[in-house]
């Protein structure tokens, strides 16, 4: 694989990279083996390859696991993809959006997914059980997986996302590696689901729902940010909602001051 290759199958099926879609082609095949590594591929794994793109590291992820699930939106791609793979018979191609498309089981996601895919990609993986994800992602984007409290990259998916899966950032990848250019730098993210979750949430669909409202108040106190999600869910006057606060010795710290187990503690005292 290279950039003449990429430019060259372009070039052939009239394909304009389009960069709102994310289409991004990487041309550097160098570092498929340490996304292989990382994920510790072997003959027995399921592999989704989420926006598998011309199927260049599908094509490699076949000849290391037992079957890849490679998932493409775009229809002249897809023909592309399906050129590039036919003579590879443990490649199953989805067309369509990857969180509406029905799929295969698959146990592990090793994949370069469009950067304006990535929050709901991630909410995505934590509603499916897996073993593992290997992802390529926007630096940026890939930091708020890991924020620490009271930052500016802390937010609703850390928080969601320290409930569900350890993460660690890897291999910073620079923007040269894909064609076209991004604007940015990507890094590859390691994502591994916990066997049991790290603190106690009696309501992981309300936990996700009272998490996300609150940060879009991240600066507010507590009561003021959460009155109206109590207000509208459960009734609350502003009274009951002081009563219910008044038991968490963090009721008077902002949102952003809350760690991800705190909000659990909500959770968990509205549903007791």
């Amino acid at each position: 694989m290279s950039f003449f290759k990429t430019k060259l199958l372009l070039k052939e099926r009239g394909i304009i990279p389009n960069k709102k879609m994310g289409q991004h082609f990487m041309i550097d095949s160098s570092l498929f083996p340490k996304l292989s590594e990382y994920a510790s591929l072997n003959k027995t794994d399921v592999v989704l390859d989420a926006g598998a793109g011309f199927g260049f590291l599908t094509k490699f992820l076949a000849q290391i696991c037992g079957k890849v699930v490679a998932v493409e939106k775009d229809s002249k791609i897809v023909e592309a993809l399906k050129d590039q793979l036919k003579s590879i018979n443990n490649v199953a191609i989805v067309k369509g959006d990857l969180l509406k498309v029905v799929l295969p089981r698959f146990n592990k996601v090793v994949s370069i997914p469009p950067y304006y895919l990535s929050s709901r990609l991630i909410s995505w993986l934590f509603m499916h059980k897996i073993d593992c994800a290997v992802l390529i992602m926007q630096k940026a984007f890939a930091e708020r997986l890991s924020a620490r409290v009271n930052t500016e990259a802390y937010g609703w998916l850390t928080v969601i996302t320290q409930y569900y899966a350890k993460i660690a950032l890897l291999d910073e990848i620079i923007s040269e590696t894909f064609y076209p250019k991004p604007e940015v730098d990507s890094v590859i993210v390691q994502i591994s689901p916990w066997a049991s979750p790290p603190f106690k949430v009696t309501d992981p669909k309300l936990f996700r729902l009272i998490v996300k409202h609150l940060f879009s108040n991240r600066n507010k106190k507590l009561a003021n940010a959460i009155h109206p999600f109590l207000k509208k869910k459960f009734n609350f006057s502003k009274l009951n909602t002081e009563q219910f606060l008044s038991i968490f010795p963090f009721h008077e710290k902002r949102v952003r001051q809350l760690s991800a187990e705190n909000f659990g503690e909500l959770i968990n005292g509205l549903t007791k």
